[in-house]
């Protein structure tokens, strides 16, 4: 388990002088940039609707148990909001979110930059835009759901360690937890 690899701290929950043995879940591994650059070592997958990190660490690795891998090294530190959800919970979450019946009112405006890139790498790349005023000329609209769609595209696509590799990271981050 993940968490079975943390130090134990001693923790009052209740502040009452009692205190219990728990993993430090606040310690953190990051890492290295050079190594997260490093195209040889990661190749970039695009999770389908419905896959969980066991799913995609079973199909990859060979086994579910090392979906914490896939997570620490896509920096996600929260299941809902940063992996990609399945469609009926997106729903759901614009609904809760924005509202019924709002998902589709305009989130903000954009325009295409003037200087810089002005152009997009592919479908889902909208970095060549910028926020704007809706009295801009000619302001893009981005509704509530395209706005969140886009987070949604975002967190579809991540970094999957080479399988090669993965018996050694997961023996330095053990090496790296315990400090």
């Amino acid at each position: 388990m993940y968490f079975s690899r943390f130090p134990m701290m001693a923790y009052d929950i209740k502040g009452d002088r009692e205190y219990k043995l728990l993993p430090n879940i606040l310690r953190r591994v990051k890492i290295r940039a050079g190594i997260k650059a490093g195209s040889l070592i990661f190749d970039q997958y695009n999770v389908q609707d419905g896959e969980k990190p066991e799913d995609i660490a079973f199909k990859v690795y060979g086994d579910a148990e090392f979906h914490w891998v896939i997570l620490v090294t896509n920096n996600i530190t929260d299941r809902y909001y940063q992996w990609p959800m399945r469609q009926p919970d997106f729903e759901k979450f614009l609904e809760d979110k924005y509202g019924r019946g709002k998902e589709d009112v305009i989130h903000h405006y954009e325009t295409t930059a003037d200087s810089g890139r002005t152009t997009s790498n592919g479908p889902d790349d909208y970095s060549h835009r910028v926020e704007v005023n809706s009295d801009h000329p000619n302001p893009i609209l981005v509704s509530n759901r395209d706005y969140e769609e886009r987070i949604q595209d975002k967190n579809r696509t991540i970094e999957l360690l080479d399988r090669r590799y993965v018996r050694t990271f997961v023996s330095e981050f053990n090496s790296l937890i315990k400090g």
